[in-house]
């Protein structure tokens, strides 16, 4: 089902006391800084703004900052919603490692199946996440409106404040809603992408992010591209393979379905390898030798 178009606003501000200071938004897990990462995860949205000190980012991005800077989180949202045009908005902390694509598409549809004024993530213990979640921007506007009128303006005032008077709904994600306060957090989010599990597509989402590649192929289809070539070829025959055919796919500007097309073509290619191997009973690395690898 489409979904309708949203902006994002990322809180990146702050000053990371568990952390002794440092630099939160910039630390890196997984080779990328977790605003980047965060960045990833949004990039679907229409505008995203950051509400921050501008820095480099792996996407392009509008900045924003709350007055006075060090107001906190609630002026912060404001500050970053008045860039904002959608009816639909994302609001994220810059700490979330394990944030993915599919997580907001699921806010967002709770957002719009449930005619909620936000849809907000929980955690491992059941506690709410305002900063990993989806509003509307029309029931945040209102409510900022209130505060501000009630104290004052916005300074100082948490975010349960405003939380507190929008009609949620709650979508349980103790992964996605993980967030990184201390080092302790840090260093489990470093171990945790390294996990089997993970680590396959955490590199190939940093190798994408670190060469501004934005396309979703499947690596099974790669995977087992690689394997043939290793087994019908050579073992050196897998690297060289796969990176042909992601030349020959970005040579004809194509899609997805250019680089499974190349795929096709090239493991077939090497199957017809094997079997003439096979039947003049050649003994190289590729035909079962001792130095073939695995075909697991």
């Amino acid at each position: 089902m489409p979904y309708d178009p949203y902006d994002a606003v990322v809180l990146a501000g702050g000053a990371a006391r568990r952390l002794g200071g440092a630099d939160k938004p910039g630390i890196r897990v997984g080779g990328r800084a977790l605003l980047d990462r965060v960045l990833s995860a949004c990039a679907g949205a229409r505008t995203t703004v950051v509400v921050a000190a501008p820095r480099p980012t792996v996407r392009t991005v509008r900045w924003a900052r709350e007055e006075p800077p060090g107001a906190g989180p609630v002026a912060a949202l404001a500050a970053g919603l008045r860039q904002t045009t959608a009816e639909h908005a994302v609001v994220l902390s810059a700490d979330l490692p394990f944030l993915r694509p599919a997580t907001l598409r699921r806010l967002l549809a709770a957002l719009r199946e449930t005619g909620a004024d936000g849809a907000l993530l929980t955690d491992a213990d059941g506690r709410d996440q305002p900063l990993v979640a989806a509003y509307r921007t029309a029931a945040l506007r209102r409510e900022l409106a209130a505060l501000a009128a009630a104290h004052d303006g916005l300074t100082g005032l948490p975010l349960r404040r405003l939380t507190g008077a929008l009609r949620l709904t709650r979508v349980p994600d103790p992964h996605a809603s993980f967030d990184c306060d201390t080092w302790d957090d840090i260093v489990n989010a470093r171990a945790r992408i390294r996990e089997h599990g993970h680590v396959l597509d955490e590199w190939i989402s940093a190798v994408k992010d670190e060469l501004g590649i934005d396309l979703d192929v499947d690596m099974n289809v790669l995977l087992d591209l690689a394997r043939d070539a290793a087994h019908g070829v050579a073992r050196p025959a897998a690297p060289l393979t796969t990176f042909l055919v992601g030349y020959a796919a970005a040579r004809g500007e194509g899609g997805p379905e250019a680089v499974a097309e190349a795929a096709r073509k090239a493991a077939a290619l090497a199957l017809r390898w094997e079997e003439e191997a096979r039947e003049t009973g050649g003994a190289g690395e590729g035909n079962g030798g001792p130095s073939a690898p695995d075909a697991g």
